[in-house]
């Protein structure tokens, strides 16, 4: 259990991309994967034997965490990653095997094992996870799913997206039953338009030299940033692809806006008048 551990420290258990067609420490996904990932069963929630030895105290990169001892109501909202064929087959903190193409998580503080809602904030996609590892070790983020937890709730492609974690304790009221996924949203176009001619007050989200790039990430935000989706855009501006939100009002508005994007994402962008 230590070592795997020590391998999330390093790891950061999670597999965002990295790159294009490559993943962290080279985690990704396995060559085969199931051809039924989409009827996979979710776990039936039950009251299992808290597994004593996660349920102490521990620290991880200066970190110190103290997990709950007992089932007690939980709901979060955060960051989920996931991990993948580099801890296939590994044993996880709670000394079981990690199933990547099982429904299951990693969550720092929960009980081990424990039962889990994970829902996609973006797409309303959820899924019931087993909760039997430790991590993310990343102060941006919540939980790390499995492949194929990840898969159901649509955040494979992206790597990481927000959601709403909510702890099953089985037999009380607050149990969610299982409900089906709500129908996926039309896709986002490919290439968005790209702005040059309006003015006023705008937060940047990122700016890239290559127009396809800039246009996948504005795909992205789009995503993590629902409520803020209409008012995305691409301007082209000084040799650069650069992704902006608004106008705003004022820049108090625009700051609020910013400020609302660094919590929900970890970075926080810059507000400018264009």
């Amino acid at each position: 259990m230590i070592a795997t551990l020590v391998a999330f420290t390093l790891a950061g258990c999670g597999s965002a991309p990295s790159k294009p067609g490559g993943y962290y420490l080279d985690d990704g996904p396995g060559a085969n994967p199931p051809a039924n990932l989409d009827s996979i069963p979710e776990p039936i929630p039950k009251i299992e034997p808290l597994n004593p030895y996660t349920s102490r105290p521990y620290t991880v990169l200066g970190r110190t965490y103290t997990p709950q001892t007992q089932l007690a109501p939980y709901k979060q909202r955060g960051v989920a990653s996931w991990y993948g064929k580099r801890y296939h087959g590994q044993k996880t903190s709670s000394g079981e095997i990690y199933d990547m193409y099982a429904l299951s998580a990693a969550h720092t503080v929960l009980p081990l094992p424990s039962y889990a809602r994970v829902t996609n904030v973006a797409n309303g996609k959820s899924v019931i996870v087993r909760v039997n590892d430790r991590g993310p070790f990343h102060e941006d983020r919540l939980i790390d799913l499995s492949y194929a937890a990840a898969h159901r709730i649509g955040i494979i492609g992206q790597g990481s997206a927000m959601v709403e974690v909510e702890a099953i304790i089985p037999g009380s009221s607050e149990a969610p039953p299982a409900a089906p996924a709500p129908p996926v949203p039309a896709p986002v176009p490919v290439a968005a338009p790209v702005s040059k001619e309006a003015g006023g007050i705008f937060v940047q989200l990122g700016a890239f030299s290559v127009e396809e790039n800039a246009a996948a990430f504005l795909r992205k935000m789009r995503i993590d940033l629902g409520w803020l989706a209409s008012s995305m855009q691409l301007h082209r501006g000084d040799g650069l692809y650069k992704v902006h939100a608004g106008p705003y009002a004022d820049r108090a508005e625009a700051e609020r806006a910013a400020e609302r994007i660094r919590k929900e994402l970890g970075f926080k962008p810059f507000v400018l008048k264009r």
